[in-house]
């Protein structure tokens, strides 16, 4: 920028401020509960609504609140609902433990963008005069992320020392790329498809089979990343994150090393893998007829993930709060 642009923008400065955060909300019953779901449209940093859906415990709170999500943003409102009635029940067995849940979306992002932009940031309008908010690039779907988290912590039934994330696969790399950039208390990453995150290369080089990457092995993926442009962001992570893999999935050496950097940069990383064959296996889903029989690989990775998030979410706990 010139000398005279900068003039320019100084002269509309200060840029004017994101809105509050805020959501619009629809509330209906979720079958087989007694407690309903409030489906949410959230103000993201580009003044787009992204939708989700919060169910709380019975009474006022503060209650410990943690997000749930899975895969990359896409199906908006329909996909919210549909991903509601299939988690119901494992929602249920967290509502009764005392915590709040929100299950959350978020734009369905440009592949790769992530690692080609930085993150949208204001800057002054120097045209039109009218102090209005622009943005400096694209927002990102971890932006989104970052978005909702500003929502939940504004809810006064949440208490804001105690936010938990868990997300399978994509959902869990949006919690690796906004702990980079925000503070919440703990995240639990499930088969982190974190290779934007870590930098590692997914072009036609990279080993496949028909077609699907093959980073089972931690060390193809330690030579095939950038491990200087990686670390830089991981060293900005002040949140505890537990890390689940899956024995044999085919990016299992992605999922090591998230973990092995986590650590080597001193953050708080914990790592446990199972061996199940279905993608997600610690999501406790209800079956097509209605039914809830987790097998018990699945009932372990949830007693896992809930002992966890117990230990984060539930210290300094105050009294009169509802106990698991």
């Amino acid at each position: 920028m010139d000398q005279s642009q900068t003039a320019r923008a100084d002269r509309y400065a200060p840029v004017a401020r994101d809105l509050p955060a805020h959501g619009f909300v629809i509330t209906k019953p979720v079958r087989g509960s007694d407690i309903p779901a409030d489906y949410t449209f959230v103000l993201t940093r580009d003044e787009i609504y992204v939708p989700i859906a919060v169910r709380k415990p019975k009474g006022a709170g503060p209650f410990p609140m943690i997000t749930i999500g899975r895969g990359n943003g896409r199906g908006g409102l329909p996909h919210v609902e549909t991903q509601v009635e299939r988690l119901a029940s494992m929602q249920d067995l967290m509502l009764a433990r005392g915590y709040a849940v929100a299950y959350v979306s978020y734009r369905n992002e440009i592949p790769h963008l992530y690692n080609q932009i930085s993150r949208a940031h204001n800057v002054a309008d120097d045209v039109s005069g009218e102090g209005r908010t622009l943005k400096s690039s694209p927002s990102l779907d971890s932006d989104d992320m970052i978005s909702i988290l500003n929502y939940l912590k504004a809810l006064p039934y949440v208490r804001q020392d105690a936010l938990g994330c868990i997300g399978v696969s994509h959902s869990g790399e949006i919690i690796l790329k906004a702990a980079a950039e925000t503070s919440f208390t703990c995240g639990v990453v499930i088969e982190g498809a974190s290779h934007e995150f870590l930098c590692v290369n997914t072009g036609p080089e990279a080993p496949r089979k028909n077609g699907v990457l093959q980073y089972q092995d931690k060390e193809l993926v330690r030579k095939n990343a950038n491990k200087a442009r990686a670390m830089e962001r991981v060293n900005r992570i002040k949140t505890a994150i537990l890390h689940l893999g899956r024995d044999h999935d085919h990016l299992q050496g992605i999922f090591q090393l998230a973990h092995e950097w986590m650590v080597e940069a001193g953050k708080d990383s914990t790592w446990v893998s199972m061996d199940h064959p279905e993608h997600g296996y610690p999501y406790l889903y209800r079956q097509p007829d209605g039914s809830f029989k987790p097998d018990p690989t699945q009932q372990k990775a949830f007693d896992v993930f809930m002992a966890y998030f117990d230990k984060h979410l539930k210290t300094g706990q105050r009294s009169g709060e509802r106990q698991a």
